[in-house]
């Protein structure tokens, strides 16, 4: 079956809010129900770094093979790891709000999330501000290879060399620690792999897209 991915994906997030929202959670100090957020929270910042690398890979070959496909496979993993960029940001917001008191606090991992999606908001500006399609996949891969170092920088590196509230960074402990029954972990993984289908398939429609606009466009000319 040519589309079974996407079936195995309508199936992997019904699993996710089903068991995200009803499911058996250790009972975790402080963290109480909120654990929850982190299938939906954490695995989405997992399917958008996995989308930049994608993104990453495909400015590469746009560099050493310039192509159509290349430069829309670029810009439009881009795209959607953006948008679960925001939707991370915003679920990460609710959790803090009900751990940590404030929808934003002060903490090196947060800031640096925030600063990863200017950056890559600024490959946008930058892509919107040439008309030459060649100079625009030219010089729009090579600021992607730029924005993704910086994402490491900021949600990666910063983070583990100074102190934060995140499990895992900072003298934290990571979830590992606390996750002794391995509840998270049967519902973590397959959330991760459905919200990243999830983002494939998005991206899938945004080139379908381009491309009928491309044959409408010739069409018209003709």
């Amino acid at each position: 079956m040519k589309n079974w991915w996407k079936v195995l994906c309508g199936m992997l997030l019904s699993y996710t809010v089903v068991a995200g929202f009803l499911g058996e959670v250790p009972a975790l100090p402080i963290l109480n129900e909120s654990i929850r957020n982190l299938y939906f929270h954490v695995t989405m910042w997992f399917s958008m770094m996995i989308l930049f690398i994608v993104s990453l890979v495909f400015s590469i070959y746009q560099l050493g093979s310039p192509a159509w496909k290349n430069d829309t496979w670029a810009v439009e993993t881009a795209r959607v790891a953006m948008l679960f960029g925001v939707l991370g940001l915003l679920t990460g917001m609710v959790w803090a709000k009900y751990t940590w008191g404030a929808w934003w606090v002060n903490d090196v991992k947060l800031n640096g999330a925030a600063a990863t999606m200017l950056v890559y908001g600024a490959y946008f500006l930058l892509r919107g501000s040439m008309d030459d399609p060649e100079k625009k996949a030219r010089i729009s891969a090579v600021y992607s290879v730029f924005a993704f170092v910086m994402m490491i920088v900021f949600i990666i590196v910063l983070p583990r060399m100074t102190d934060s509230l995140h499990p895992g960074d900072g003298g934290n402990p990571g979830f590992n620690s606390y996750d002794l029954d391995s509840n998270l972990r049967k519902v973590f993984y397959p959330a991760i792999i459905g919200w990243t289908l999830l983002g494939l398939w998005l991206v899938e429609l945004q080139i379908r897209i381009k491309k009928l606009k491309q044959t409408d466009k010739k069409n018209f000319i003709s």
